[in-house]
């Protein structure tokens, strides 16, 4: 029975009960009177005849009006109704019909049972099953063999995959490594920023190991009833020992399994038994029976410690953002779910794409095969790849913005300021691109293309970046004789850097080889708000100088390198307002340089 069945079912029922109510009760128009009105009607001589049924007085007067009392108990009565001649009849006191009798005891209890039925069935999973599996593991379940991913779908992440084929290779054969007296890792812990696969990862080994895959989120285990979390938590661990050998996942565990005591009050008492119950669960069974955790956080900073110990997840996997070459082969592997023209040089998008994770790869792919699609192209081109990273880097192209032609010769002045700050500064990243076209927030765009990831900058690498943040806004002093608010990003960018230079690497001249703290630990835990401000006002006072004198140092090398090529810069600026976008080829030979050769170190 369907909900609409049982509310129908229920209101026929009220409805059958008042019609028999009506036709069993003649109902006429009856004037109710009290009882000494009563009483002077028949002294009156205008009561023709009367009903006694206990307390109640029915009856009609000599003209044939309908009349009804209460009157308690009187001894005289009787001999009034004879003295006027009133006909008297007596009738015994109404019982209440057995059905509304059985309405009226049962009717409230069957319709809180009729509400409760009806709200069940609206909750997911419907019936009163609902409630009696609440306390279930909400794990989805992949069987062996419906796993079609494994090490080959994942691409970037090689060290990561390295370490968990002993895990692989554990499940497929236990006895090579427990006949040594090895031990396999009861768990394993995923860390590194959202989008670089972990969860794929996980997937990958149930999927090599052919064995069921328990998957479900950190936040899956808490709920609003205290005790349903733990609960869940020795549901999942039961069920998987009973399809041992078999992987747990659990995604973004710091849902459950933050610092326990952070936060002020007592009101997470509900997700701290949770956690303690998995702690329990994940030391109560040895690594004989096969059943091995995998979980994955951007967030490590803030698990239990207990939680991160020996025993429980042993072996923590670093899964970090891809270099050059990984994601090169993770565009690969994307691109071969499109239709990309052949011989596409994938290497130049991985260049443009530093600090890209998987997702953002595998989304820019896409987008490329929107855009090409929405240009009725059969193939995706390069150059559909590069407004898809344009895209995806800065956001949507605004072709609906009106800008002046004195807005526009401020950003071509300014992006050009860039460009040459970079093309004449010691380890700045070559241009790849110079548009006006406005995106996102931004009016303009100097995109860089560097031959190679740095995993690491020395001093002169970091001032050049800031210099080449500075260059924007030296173009416009030097041209304009005035600023704009297009330097906001740049200058926020310029001093970031500065500060982490002085306060977190060492290299500032004044303080030397020290670190300052500067705020909290953005962990958000009890003991951040408690922790004394280890810096002194004076110590602070010297950063922001040390900065200060940075900054400008910085922004007087731009002043010098873009005063020097003035000729240069208003010469890109007209190209920039007569193409709107100039590629590095262009901008190579209009500073003199040949785009087939390499390019010098500045």
């Amino acid at each position: 029975m369907n909900n609409r069945s049982l509310l129908t079912g229920l209101a026929l029922l009220v409805l059958f009960f008042t019609i028999l109510n009506n036709f069993s009760f003649e109902r006429q128009a009856v004037t109710e009177i009290s009882y000494s009105n009563f009483l002077q009607f028949v002294e009156r001589g205008q009561v023709a005849s009367v009903t006694l049924q206990g307390e109640h007085i029915k009856g009609a007067t000599v003209d044939n009006k309908q009349f009804h009392a209460l009157g308690g108990y009187d001894p005289t009565l009787l001999d009034r109704l004879r003295k006027q001649n009133v006909q008297i009849k007596v009738s015994p006191e109404a019982e209440t019909p057995w059905y509304w009798v059985l309405l009226l005891q049962w009717g409230p209890f069957l319709l809180l049972v009729g509400v409760w039925i009806f709200m069940m069935r609206r909750m997911p999973g419907g019936g009163g099953g609902r409630i009696m599996s609440i306390g279930k593991s909400k794990a989805r379940r992949f069987e062996e063999g419906s796993n079609d991913i494994n090490f080959a779908s994942v691409a970037g992440v090689e060290e990561a995959k390295e370490e968990l084929v002993e895990i692989v290779e554990y499940l497929k054969d236990p006895n090579k490594f427990q006949r040594l007296g090895g031990k396999i890792p009861k768990g394993v812990l995923m860390i590194g920023p959202p989008g670089t696969g972990k969860t794929l990862l996980a997937k990958a080994v149930a999927g090599e190991a052919q064995v069921p895959f328990f998957n479900i989120s950190g936040s899956d285990f808490v709920e609003m009833f205290v005790g349903v979390g733990a609960s869940r938590v020795r549901d999942l661990f039961k069920e998987a020992v009973e399809n041992a050998p078999c992987i747990i996942f659990i995604d973004e565990i710091d849902a459950v399994g933050r610092h326990r005591g952070a936060g002020m009050g007592s009101g997470h008492d509900e997700r701290e038994q949770t956690l303690n119950a998995l702690l329990v669960e994940m030391d109560g069974f040895d690594g004989t029976e096969g059943v091995i955790t995998i979980a994955a956080t951007n967030r490590v900073d803030i698990l239990d410690p207990a939680l991160t110990r020996p025993g429980r997840f042993d072996r923590q996997v670093h899964v970090s953002l891809p270099d050059l070459r990984g994601r090169e082969q993770i565009l690969q592997v994307h691109s071969k779910k499109v239709r990309l023209k052949p011989e596409t040089n994938l290497s130049t998008i991985a260049k443009g794409t530093p600090g890209f994770s998987g997702a953002d790869l595998a989304n820019l792919i896409n987008e490329s095969a929107l855009h090409a699609a929405g240009l009725n192209k059969e193939l995706v081109e390069l150059e559909d790849l590069e407004w898809a990273r344009d895209k995806v880097m800065m956001g949507t192209e605004r072709k609906s913005m009106i800008m002046t032609d004195k807005e526009k010769l401020a950003t071509a002045y300014h992006e050009a300021g860039h460009a040459l700050a970079a093309a004449y500064s010691k380890q700045a990243d070559p241009v790849h691109k110079i548009t006006i076209i406005p995106r996102g927030q931004a009016l303009g765009l100097t995109s860089f293309l560097p031959e190679q990831d740095r995993l690491s900058l020395n001093k002169e690498g970091l001032q050049a970046k800031i210099v080449v943040s500075m260059g924007g806004r030296a173009a416009e002093e030097i041209i304009l004789k005035q600023f704009s608010n297009g330097a906001e990003g740049d200058l926020r960018q310029a001093t970031n850097i500065a500060y982490q230079m002085i306060t977190q690497w060492g290299m500032s001249e004044r303080l030397g080889a020290l670190t300052v703290p500067q705020g909290d630990s953005g962990n958000y835990l009890a003991m951040d708000y408690v922790a004394e401000d280890t810096v002194s006002e004076e110590m602070q006072e010297e950063v922001d100088q040390e900065a200060k004198e940075m900054l400008q140092t910085c922004y007087d090398r731009a002043l010098t390198i873009l005063t020097e090529h003035k000729d240069q810069l208003v010469q890109l600026a007209k190209l920039l307002m007569e193409k709107e976008t100039v590629t590095s080829g262009e901008f190579l030979k209009l500073i003199g340089r040949d785009p087939s050769e390499p390019q010098p170190a500045n």
